[in-house]
């Protein structure tokens, strides 16, 4: 099962393969309390990008599709579709750092992946 957590929140379920899929380390989160499997930085929106959005629920769409664009020719988004069909038998979770539980890049690469692993 895909699922996206917030990596401030308390690990909901530390069953799974807990990957990171932000660009930048969440600031005051130690590596060892992250309980991370993976870190994948590179799948993480650019940081032309991640500037621009800003978080902005407005500029949502826009940005889900630039990310998009970005992802076709990103190697590390090959790694990641291999690390969740590798470990299809657990739980994967895509954790970012994002306030926004809905509208962040953990959001759309679940999407993604379902979509692309069927």
């Amino acid at each position: 099962m895909l699922k996206t957590e917030r990596i401030y929140t308390k690990p909901i379920d530390e069953d799974g393969y807990r990957i990171l899929v932000d660009r930048l380390w969440p600031r005051g989160i130690s590596k060892v309390n992250a309980h991370l499997d993976c870190w994948l930085k590179e799948v993480g929106p650019s940081n032309e990008l991640r500037k621009w959005f800003g978080h902005d629920p407005a500029k949502y769409p826009e940005f889900k599709e630039r990310y998009l664009a970005e992802l076709h020719d990103n190697v590390a988004y090959a790694i990641l579709k291999e690390l969740v069909s590798s470990h299809a038998q657990e739980n994967i979770i895509l954790l970012y750092g994002a306030k926004d539980e809905e509208h962040n890049q953990a959001v759309i690469l679940k999407e993604q992946l379902e979509h692309d692993l069927g």
